[in-house]
């Protein structure tokens, strides 16, 4: 309840605009904590953050502003700060899958007024999905977490790459079946569910099961049997297509570099395809989340922490985050600068297209073993048509039981 006052006070405040209590002219003096991925500090991958937050403080003669850095990843953010909120950074950046665990321990900021107007109105819908908790927004996107398809050009068209079928007939695509993130996707294209339709239904829990999910099953023991179907993490796809055993591979952002080396004029880049599901096609549908900018509960610098936080992920923040370190944007004015941008293109296509916002309950982490044992079961043939439905009911059931 009281953290619930707090944020509506906060939100009249923030609504009413900034305001100070001093004179015209006169400048308030406070610190504020920031932390970041190291390589977002490194002056030599441009000092992200650093040269930001100098231009913030140029930007607001009414503050001078004292920033003390420190050094979380995004996925670290959500067990650093919830060990001591009074120790931790006023603005950091943090991974939408530990928003759960950051509002139970009453670590974050719930954004009103302009602010959640603002977020609203220039991010994509399922990236600001992924940063909802209980019907409050708890920070700012700014970068994508998704995947997509890279592919070799000479082996490929562009049509070949709209079907996972038509591709096995002309080359080798590497899927990572044994890892539920990749997994899911076969089982939500045929409407399979975690946590209800949008990912907001706690109760409805992860649903994996029935004549949908055997059907997928079905579909994934035929898969592979198929000589062309290779199961491979993305960093063992890679090396694969290094040495000419692999013609596609299912990653994200982040072996993107390393794909266009080695490719060269055939790099090419979609969407994930559709696959023929009992004879239907379906379009495969990866989880995305966002990486986020979030302020700190305990703020005492409320104002000046969400402006900043802004300014960390607005057009021209992610601007030079993308020039600075090749974070892909989403901003929905710069989606549309990039779009000339292969991987910014397919990234902004997923997000907006396709995706399914992965919910940040914890009881998500249910899911991770059995997908991980039933990847691998059908890898290696455990998984037949015989018994498919058993397999299928076991795997769901397993997803929605802790400790399994």
């Amino acid at each position: 309840m009281m953290k619930k006052i707090l944020a509506i006070l906060l939100a009249l405040c923030l609504t009413a605009g900034l305001t100070t209590a001093f004179a015209e002219g006169e400048t308030e003096s406070f610190t504020l904590r920031v932390w970041s991925p190291s390589e977002d500090q490194n002056p030599e991958m441009g000092a992200w953050l650093n040269t930001r937050c100098d231009e913030f403080n140029a930007l607001h003669p009414e503050w001078d502003i004292t920033f003390e850095y420190g050094v979380s990843s995004e996925s670290d953010a959500k067990k650093l700060v919830p060990r001591d909120i009074e120790a931790a950074a006023d603005v950091f950046l943090y991974g939408s899958t530990g928003l759960e665990t950051l509002c139970q321990a009453n670590a974050l900021t719930e954004w009103g007024g302009k602010y959640l107007s603002y977020v609203q109105e220039n991010y994509p819908a399922t990236l600001v999905d992924c940063l909802m908790y209980d019907g409050g927004l708890y920070g700012i996107p700014v970068t994508t977490d998704t995947y997509f398809m890279y592919y070799d050009k000479s082996v490929f068209t562009e049509e070949d790459v709209l079907s996972l079928d038509a591709m096995l007939e002309k080359g080798k695509v590497a899927f990572p079946l044994a890892n539920g993130y990749y997994l899911a996707a076969f089982y939500i294209a045929n409407g399979c569910t975690f946590f209800g339709e949008d990912g907001s239904d706690r109760s409805a829990g992860i649903q994996l099961g029935g004549e949908k999910g055997v059907a997928v099953t079905d579909c994934l023991v035929d898969l592979v049997k198929n000589p062309n179907f290779i199961v491979a993490e993305p960093a063992d796809a890679i090396s694969m297509m290094r040495e000419g055993n692999c013609d596609a591979y299912i990653c994200g952002t982040w072996q993107a570099t390393q794909t266009q080396e080695i490719l060269g004029e055939n790099f090419g880049v979609a969407v994930l395809p559709s696959v023929k599901i009992g004879g239907e096609d379906r379009q495969l549908r990866p989880f995305t989340s966002a990486k986020a900018v979030g302020v700190k509960s305990t703020t005492a610098q409320p104002v000046a922490a969400l402006e900043l936080a802004i300014f960390l992920a607005d057009y021209d923040g992610q601007k030079a985050h993308y020039e600075k370190r090749g974070y892909v944007p989403c901003q929905n004015e710069l989606i549309a600068e990039v779009a000339n941008d292969p991987i910014c293109s397919v990234d902004a296509k997923t997000v907006g297209e396709i995706a399914l916002a992965r919910a940040s309950y914890t009881e998500f982490s249910y899911f991770w073993t059995p997908a991980e044992s039933m990847g691998t079961e059908l890898r290696d043939g455990v998984v037949t048509h015989e018994n498919a439905a058993e397999k299928t009911e076991t795997f769901s059931e397993a997803c929605n039981t802790p400790g399994v």
